[in-house]
């Protein structure tokens, strides 16, 4: 299966004590980067996390996005500090001796004081909270990976049928290059008896000059080599799986011959079809950079 490596994911789990909701979004890129934005109360799940999203991740950008929403009675305790209450009691103390002060001071009077009380979240996290994350990032993978398949499937469609214009552009220049040298030869052929006429050149130099531009024109390798490249890109792309940097490389090299029977090119007629290649050959470049 040919996967896109943009897409999109989202699952959620609600129950009467929390919702937990994950997001899952990819755009391109050479390599595997996952970012994860959660509460800070999961960061001790990130390493496990991360071995769950290589289930469904090879290459790409991808930020998940993790929400948790607390519907307990209360997730916060209170927490008495008590070397900070003794420090203030410490200096009431002080200032009682210092100032010849007769009043005793309360509990209340200290509880007022900063620090002394303070609210924190619980600290314990649910057993059962990591398997609920772990259930709900997997639905929100399978998602992701149905969406990237779908456009990986749009894309591999849309190459196969541009590989079959290319393939077909091969087969007009394959057959044109027989015509273009018999029509260089009539031409030639003209002149040289016009020179012949007046006694300026040797019949033989003909056969010399056909042979000569026959090589410079000649792309039958070009030729060769560019209908083996798609014939590979189809087979790889009907292979499915990570194909994105294979079929890099044989673009590349398609490239390299489309350019090679643009210069070596005599024809208008030629040339405008080799010009077409070449923007046939970038447009299915620019859709593999999407592929995983």
């Amino acid at each position: 299966m040919i996967r896109s490596m943009t897409g999109f994911g989202r699952s959620e789990y609600v129950d009467e004590d929390k919702k937990i909701a994950i997001e899952i979004k990819s755009v391109n890129h050479r390599y595997s980067d996952i970012n994860i934005k959660m509460p800070r109360k999961f960061n001790q799940f990130e390493a496990a996390m991360r071995t769950v999203l290589k289930d469904y991740i090879e290459r790409g950008k991808v930020d998940v996005f993790v929400t948790y929403e607390d519907y307990a009675k209360s997730n916060l305790v209170v927490k008495y500090n008590k070397e900070i209450a003794a420090e203030y009691i410490g200096h009431l103390e002080q200032m009682k001796q210092d100032f010849d002060l007769n009043e005793d001071f309360k509990p209340t009077v200290i509880a007022d004081f900063p620090e002394v009380f303070s609210l924190e979240e619980k600290s314990e996290i649910d057993n059962s909270l990591y398997e609920t994350i772990e259930k709900t990032l997997r639905e929100a993978g399978e998602n992701f990976s149905k969406a990237r398949a779908v456009e990986g499937e749009n894309l591999k469609n849309d190459m196969l049928a541009k590989l079959d214009e290319m393939a077909a552009m091969v087969d007009k220049i394959e057959e044109m290059s027989p015509t273009l040298i018999a029509e260089y030869k009539e031409k030639l052929t003209t002149k040289v008896k016009e020179l012949i006429e007046a006694g300026s050149i040797d019949e033989s130099r003909i056969a010399a000059e056909v042979v000569i531009y026959s090589d410079k024109i000649c792309v039958d390798e070009e030729i060769v080599r560019l209908k083996s490249h798609i014939e590979g890109v189809k087979n790889i792309l009907l292979g499915g799986g990570a194909v994105g940097r294979k079929l890099d490389f044989i673009v590349q090299e398609m490239n390299r011959e489309s350019n090679t029977i643009l210069s070596k090119s005599d024809s208008l007629a030629v040339t405008d079809i080799g010009i077409e290649l070449k923007t046939c050959i970038e447009k299915i470049r620019e859709q593999i950079q999407n592929l995983e």
